[in-house]
């Protein structure tokens, strides 16, 4: 009975923690929860784990150091001394794609869209919110109902929205767009972590009442 208990509550934190996705670690120190498409000899071409459908990155080889692949193998990339100086150059350079000034034409709605998708590629800033909820749920989903309200109707702050450059937040168009996904991201991943504790405790209470 208590085997059974463990193994269904792992079940249901493999949703939230098992996450089958390739690690790109950057020479800065960086990791990248990707999708890794393509490794040539000069580029690595990966999508953002969390946005498939979003943009394809690419970045030089010889900014990457490590790629560690959904199926627990690793992938080393060594650097010739011409190259780790190179790669040194270029270590805080960012995926070709990631630079996306606004165009001189460029409406108010295109700019608060691109603020909405941007979001959808770069904030994370959810993680410590939806921890405590799936804690406090896994405890007891009535008092991780206090954690899942406050948190989900709080926007996220400002030093968690993590958006490509503090410079483009002082647009407002694109801050509004940003600032709206963001927190609409917050909100269902607070939601989804309370239900994942709801339904742990429903498995328990339906293997304690057959047993």
């Amino acid at each position: 009975m208590k085997a059974k208990l463990i193994s269904a509550l792992c079940c249901l934190l493999s949703l939230q923690f098992a996450q089958a996705q390739d690690i790109v670690t950057k020479r800065t120190g960086e990791k990248v929860e990707a999708k890794v498409l393509e490794i040539s000899n000069t580029e690595v071409k990966y999508k953002l784990y969390r946005n498939q459908e979003g943009p394809t990155y690419v970045v030089p080889k010889v900014d990457v150091a490590l790629i560690q692949y959904q199926d627990k193998t690793s992938e080393v990339f060594e650097l010739s001394d011409v190259a780790l100086a190179k790669a040194t150059a270029s270590a805080n350079s960012e995926p070709v794609i990631t630079k996306t000034p606004f165009s001189s034409t460029a409406t108010a709605v295109q700019i608060y869209n691109q603020g909405q998708a941007e979001a959808i590629t770069y904030y994370d800033g959810y993680k410590a919110a939806g921890t405590a909820v799936l804690i406090t749920s896994l405890l007891s989903p009535l008092v991780g109902l206090v954690p899942a309200i406050g948190t989900s109707a709080t926007p996220p702050k400002t030093h968690n929205l993590d958006a490509p450059s503090m410079e483009l937040l002082q647009q407002p168009d694109y801050a509004s767009g940003y600032r709206k996904s963001a927190r609409k991201i917050k909100s269902g991943k607070v939601w989804k972590n309370w239900g994942i504790g709801l339904g742990a405790n429903i498995i328990a209470i339906l293997l304690i009442s057959n047993s």
